[in-house]
């Protein structure tokens, strides 16, 4: 059964707990400052932000396109664009798309000239063509030919008259662009050259090499004038500062090194978040330096080399939440290791959980006495105060799925690297059943009791899965009898199971969300709506409703007939949903590492 299908709404009257502070929902593809210091992102899903770079506090956001697999920021971010098999121009401010140019072969590397109303392309047939893109006019009608392989950065000099392109073969090209006329090669490099920057005097080229070296070049005589040679196997990103006194280059170490140009030495290096930084960027002002992390944004001071403390990492890969059984506490783990208990009334921390290692999944117990935390391969219990009062040995994976049986004695819990699935006696911490293989050899997402105690749902998916074959499995599992008890063999990334016991939902891998009866062990509703990952499932108190959310943005609630009754766009994808116990409100966690607060009348209403 599917439902009429609502265009999704804002919420008018929200609550946010905890700020964003430049955390994204996906990976950082490329970063910019504006004239006004104001920073830009933009992330592979193809979301524009905009921030303050000294509060770390996201001003605005666009959902433009995730199709492109390139993108880049004018010097002075007012506009970007995107490539892969065509050329798209976008507004940074309003994120409405200017123009769009089809392209003749895929799109390798990209850069704008000083004047932004022009474009210069690398393809993967080694071609590169220089576009006056509000005209859809190729300025050089035939392209600039040299290269037989794939351009892999390409570059203008500040003054505008100079076109530099990195090749696959490991050269760079020369061109003038006031009439396409190749000036020469610069060869050295012995391995790829994946980025490209031009000193803001423009005398100067710098190349990165996968070739442990960052090469700096004479762009009068085509020359090599120095090497810096101490980086890492792999230099990958590299950027300068307004004035070209300073140059960072960051290598497959996670390092940034900031050189002094002028005196072709190193100032810092820079320890990087554990992820590889392909995205640099100084402000004008010269406070911040600026690369891409786990899903966020990285800033120091270049002038001393200090990192800004306050905008701490991530912590795991999924925001989770939890509500206590009054109704006052909110717990989460997003934004640092620490996880937080909030006083929902007055919208502040009141206990802070502190961990050295991420937490992957945090649940209250339904009695309101104890928090289970995943923490990596162990599970920490505290109290609600915030003190530790044990921690169990785990299995060889990170856990990931966290659930309490409805009376608190029993504790389940799984990892998506692993099949297995752990039920523990709270009281002890004897792990008291091992279900090795689960779900017949697939990866666990997501686990949680039927309300008699004795009975787990376990859903998950198979990575290997073939066309036309079951791609993962729902399966109930007895503690008592120790043995699978049914199976529903459909693939689901979270399930959830109605707190009456009648139903369970599950959110299906084309984005669809079932409910299966569990007393027929049948399905009996499969509903559409959603048009990306489903993350996050939870009934209401009573049953009468199911939230869903996900990837798309979007918060959808439905009746148990199927019926979608509301749908509502959000700020950042959801990846945890749950009902307050007096079923009158909805929390949302988000990959941005907020929390919201909604009113599920508010959420019920229709516009």
């Amino acid at each position: 059964m599917t439902s009429i299908l609502m265009k999704p709404q804002a919420f008018t009257n929200i609550v946010t707990f905890g700020e964003p502070k430049l955390h994204t929902d996906s990976d950082v593809l490329t970063i910019c400052f504006d004239k006004d210091d104001w920073l830009y992102s933009i992330e592979d899903l193809g979301v524009l932000r905009k921030w303050n770079a000294a509060t770390g506090r996201q001003i605005d956001w666009r959902s433009l396109s995730d199709m492109e697999t390139l993108w880049t920021f004018s010097n002075d971010a007012r506009v970007l664009a995107s490539a892969s098999d065509d050329l798209a121009i976008w507004d940074s401010s309003s994120g409405a798309m200017l123009t769009s140019i089809p392209q003749a072969s895929w799109v390798t590397a990209l850069t704008f000239h000083i004047d932004p109303t022009f474009v210069a392309l690398g393809h993967d047939d080694g071609m590169i063509t220089y576009w006056d893109a509000p005209g859809h006019h190729a300025v050089f009608e035939k392209g600039l030919s040299y290269h037989k392989k794939p351009i892999s950065a390409v570059a203008i000099s500040p003054n505008g008259k100079l076109l530099a392109a990195a090749s696959e073969d490991k050269s760079i090209s020369l061109w003038d662009l006031s009439n396409g006329k190749y000036i020469g090669c610069l060869a050295g490099h012995t391995d790829r050259v994946p980025a490209l920057a031009w000193h803001p005097s423009g005398k100067f080229l710098v190349s990165a090499g996968w070739d442990t070296t960052a090469r700096i070049w004479d762009a009068a005589t085509l020359q090599p004038v120095v090497l810096f040679n101490s980086h890492a196997n792999q230099v990958n990103a590299i950027a300068f500062n307004r004035d070209g006194r300073l140059l960072a280059c960051a290598d497959s170490s996670q390092t940034i090194h900031v050189w002094d140009f002028d005196a072709k030495k190193t100032v810092y290096k820079l320890k990087g978040p554990d992820v590889e930084i392909r995205a640099l960027a100084f402000s004008r002002d010269g406070q911040y330096l600026a690369c891409n992390g786990d899903r966020m944004i990285h800033l120091w001071d270049p002038q001393t080399g200090k990192a800004y403390a306050d905008v701490g990492p991530r912590t795991s890969s999924k925001m989770t939440i939890s509500i206590h059984r009054d109704g006052a506490r909110l717990l989460t783990n997003g934004g640092g290791n620490a996880a937080r208990i909030w006083n929902t009334a007055k919208n502040e921390v009141a206990t802070t959980l502190e961990s050295a290692e991420s937490i992957h999944a945090l649940a209250f117990s339904p009695d309101g006495k104890r928090i289970a935390g995943a923490v990596e391969k162990r599970i920490r219990i505290w109290d609600t105060s915030g003190k530790t009062i044990a921690e169990w040995d785990g299995p060889e994976e990170p856990i990931t799925a966290l659930a309490f049986s409805r009376d608190s004695s029993t504790l389940a819990s799984a990892s998506v690297q692993g099949t297995s699935v752990w039920i523990w006696r709270v009281a002890d911490g004897e792990p008291i059943l091992l279900i090795p293989d689960a779900l017949d050899g697939c990866s666990v997402q997501s686990v949680d009791f039927l309300p008699d105690g004795k009975t787990i749902a376990v859903g998950g998916f198979d990575w290997m899965a073939t066309a036309g074959g079951a791609n993962g499995q729902i399966s109930l599992w007895n503690l008592d009898q120790r043995a699978e008890i049914d199976s529903f063999f459909e693939g689901t990334t979270v399930l959830a199971v109605q707190p009456t016991g009648d139903l369970l939902a599950s959110a299906t891998l084309d984005h669809a969300v079932c409910l299966w009866d569990l007393h027929l062990r049948k399905l009996v509703l499969e509903m559409y709506g959603h048009d990306g990952a489903i993350s996050a499932l939870a009934f209401s108190p009573d049953g009468a409703w199911l939230a869903s959310a996900g990837e798309d943005n979007t918060l959808r609630l439905w009746d148990m007939k199927g019926n979608e009754r509301a749908a509502h766009e959000m700020e950042s994808q959801v990846t945890s949903v749950t009902f307050s116990p007096d079923g009158q409100y909805l929390y949302t966690g988000h990959a941005n590492t907020t929390c919201s607060q909604i009113q599920l009348p508010e959420a019920l209403r229709r516009k």
